[in-house]
């Protein structure tokens, strides 16, 4: 029987998202015969270290994953559990993404202290934040808000939330759902209103490319629906180069379209959205398509024809 070592970040979101994903590794292995068993190891990140400094100021994507890719190339562990929206666009040689399972709540929510909606918040209301991306969006939407940055773990932003340091603090739907905790959110902002992250609510399955035993396995763990719209973001993001330095999102969906001659064409559909992070310009455009990778670089060619060029040039100095 072997043994998979598990890696996963120390935080109380990522060791429960871990625990999640080898429970159904655990019945799934049990159900095609397999013999696995799984061990969590913990691993501490850059990004964990850091948190007195935005994301934007210390690198921006990576920094949840380094660590942890390069004990897996070490061979120290065989597989790690990731949020989607922390993993760069191109992963390390010798890496890849096992499995992509079944997508959570994608949108971003608000937590406010009186219950306010965004709309109820008063003018000057202090909203914790440390996304440029969603801070771009909400500057659109309500300049006179004063947004701070809010950095840790979301129990401790939830804690700087009830001790009153800020009048409302926006975090992902699906972190809090999976902690049990969705009863503490005010209200969800449709991607209409604030475009999540690429592959926010999805998690990752990284695993060596060579361990085909392992990767088997992963391969029945994946959701196909979910792969494919994550595809499209994540080309998307890729294809613009871009970081925690610039606000980008982007959000696909998965539809069917009948042709002509009766045959059924699975669609994606994808908004992407490059802004400046006071919020004073945000590009968005939308397309379909039936392949993600072309999708992908379609939508964000569009965005640098409409000036999201001269976006990315101004944050990389």
């Amino acid at each position: 029987m072997r043994k998979i070592i598990v890696g996963s970040r120390q935080s109380a979101l990522a060791l429960t998202q871990t625990g999640q994903v080898v429970a159904d590794l655990e019945r799934l292995s049990g159900e095609q015969g397999l013999e696995f068993t799984f061990e969590v190891h913990k691993i501490v990140t850059k990004g964990d270290r850091i948190l007195d400094v935005t994301l934007s100021k210390v690198g921006g994507k990576g920094l949840f994953v380094k660590e942890i890719e390069q004990a897996m190339l070490a061979h120290e562990i065989d597989m790690a559990v990731h949020s989607m929206k922390d993993m760069p666009s191109e992963l390390p040689e010798g890496l890849i993404n096992g499995a992509v399972p079944r997508r959570a709540d994608p949108r971003d929510c608000l937590i406010s202290s009186g219950g306010l909606s965004l709309e109820e918040l008063p003018q000057g209301a202090r909203v914790g934040t440390s996304s440029l991306r969603r801070s771009s969006q909400l500057a659109a939407l309500r300049p006179d808000l004063k947004i701070e940055p809010v950095r840790g773990n979301i129990d401790s932003r939830l804690r700087k939330l009830e001790s009153g340091e800020y009048d409302a603090i926006l975090l992902a739907a699906a972190g809090l759902s999976r902690m049990g905790w969705q009863d503490r959110i005010t209200a969800y902002l449709p991607p209409e209103v604030c475009l999540p992250a690429v592959g926010q609510g999805a998690l990752g399955i990284e695993c060596r490319t060579d361990d085909a035993e392992l990767r088997k396995l992963l391969e029945l763990y994946n959701d196909e629906h979910t792969a494919l719209t994550v595809a499209a973001e994540r080309t998307f993001l890729g294809a613009l180069n871009g970081g925690c330095q610039v606000p980008i999102g982007a959000y696909a969906v998965l539809g069917a379209e009948v042709a002509a001659a009766g045959s059924v064409r699975r669609m994606i559909k994808l908004t992407g959205m490059v802004g400046t992070p006071d919020g004073s310009v945000i590009l968005k455009e939308t397309g379909s398509g039936e392949d993600p990778v072309q999708l992908g670089e379609e939508i964000a060619g569009k965005l640098i024809a409409g000036g999201a060029e001269q976006i990315l040039a101004d944050a990389r100095g």
